[in-house]
């Protein structure tokens, strides 16, 4: 047997450890396995007939080639946001330029030649860890006729279909722990401390960091929140604290009620806009109501910086073994998943077919702006 493998989207601790799973079940059956590099930069530049020309888009792993990489978060295969399905014809390797046809408008799709190359590698399984945009098109070349396999992986825990997606853990463990620590400046300057995350459309990253470092107040993606609401409510904070300071964390995908999402830049290949600013936004308009001085802090990639936690070790190990042990049954097809506490699998192409978000009616105070857990009692131990 010989697997592929890559990591597609943005990098976050655990995806080291989920591939040396891989790479280690896989070896002990006898099987190779060959790192795509740069997620799927790596099999659209690769040329079937010239393999050996274009190896630098590949890497073949052994054991002894991953021995140490769990110790270490990023993804030793690098990643990118390339979409096969829909590329620009200037970002095409040279072997496929003027040799694929643009559609209305004006991407061309690589899928034929994505699935020529896994012919010619020789590849039976394809195994792609990464989030929504990554996995939904693993998913199609399973429908193409090219076995995949999806490992979920975000920090932000939003894929469809999974209680748990690979670097959540380690995402929030970074982020309360840099909150706690700004609460140094915060209190030392007697203001209020606009700390920003990560969080595009999914609050869980945020209201999870914001509820355990206990802030003050938490925005998220899901609810949009009033301005003058929330000043009155970090104003209240910061007179009735003994330290006359008050924090407050938000997602970058937050709003304000009648304004629109704060973002810039071109879209990627996803149609994604960069997000950003938000808290930078509520740190001025507090600072005109309140008169209170105010600090921003982005966390931006300190967030999914660094080695992983626990939880992100054993999950990405877990999930590795469970994805060989399946592909050694003859399954293929599936993502590997938690729900309710317990592993188990769902068809490749679930995270196509819903959404993860914050469950606000029993996680979130939408007039206080803060968590709320109001159902405890047989919920998993890392809720959902």
């Amino acid at each position: 047997m010989h697997l592929g493998i890559l990591t597609g989207g943005g990098d976050v601790p655990g995806l080291n450890p989920a591939i040396k799973s891989v790479v280690n079940e896989a070896s002990s059956r006898g099987w190779r396995v060959t790192g795509f590099r740069r997620g799927w930069a790596g099999p659209v530049g690769t040329d079937p007939h010239d393999l050996e020309g274009t190896q630098d888009t590949r890497v073949e792993l052994t054991p002894e080639y991953v021995r140490t990489i769990d110790r270490t978060g990023g993804t030793i295969l690098r990643s990118s946001r390339t979409k096969p399905s829909a590329m620009n014809p200037d970002d095409l390797p040279d072997h496929l330029k003027g040799k694929l046809v643009p559609g209305k408008n004006g991407k061309v799709d690589a899928t034929d030649h994505i699935l020529s190359v896994l012919d010619a590698l020789e590849i039976d399984v394809l195994v792609a860890i990464g989030g929504d945009d990554t996995l939904s098109y693993a998913a199609r070349l399973h429908q193409e006729g090219a076995p995949t396999m999806c490992i979920p992986k975000t920090m932000d825990n939003d894929i469809f279909g999974t209680d748990y997606c690979i670097g959540f853990s380690t995402c929030v463990s970074r982020s309360v722990e840099l909150i706690t620590r700004l609460r140094t400046p915060a209190g030392s300057h007697e203001r209020l401390m606009v700390v920003e995350m990560f969080g595009r459309n999914c609050g869980l990253t945020a209201l999870y960091s914001g509820y355990l470092a206990d802030t003050d107040r938490t925005l998220i993606a899901e609810v949009p929140f009033e301005m003058e609401r929330l000043a009155e409510l970090l104003t209240a904070d910061h007179a009735n604290g003994t330290s006359n300071y008050a924090m407050v964390v938000v997602s970058e995908g937050a709003r304000i009620i009648g304004e629109d999402i704060v973002e810039s830049g071109e879209a990627d290949a996803y149609g994604h806009r960069k997000l950003g600013g938000i808290g930078q936004q509520i740190g001025h308009r507090l600072k005109q109501i309140t008169g209170i001085d105010v600090m921003n802090q982005n966390l931006a990639y300190l967030m999914r910086a660094g080695e992983p936690d626990a939880i992100d070790l054993m999950v990405p190990k877990n999930y590795g073994i469970m994805t060989v042990n399946l592909i050694a049954e003859g399954k293929t097809g599936l993502m590997v998943a938690i729900q309710n506490g317990q592993y188990t699998t769902q068809p490749a192409d679930i995270s196509t077919k819903g959404e993860h978000r914050v469950d606000v009616a029993t996680m979130y105070d939408v007039e206080a702006y803060r968590p709320r857990i109001t159902q405890l009692r047989g919920e998993p131990m890392l809720l959902r």
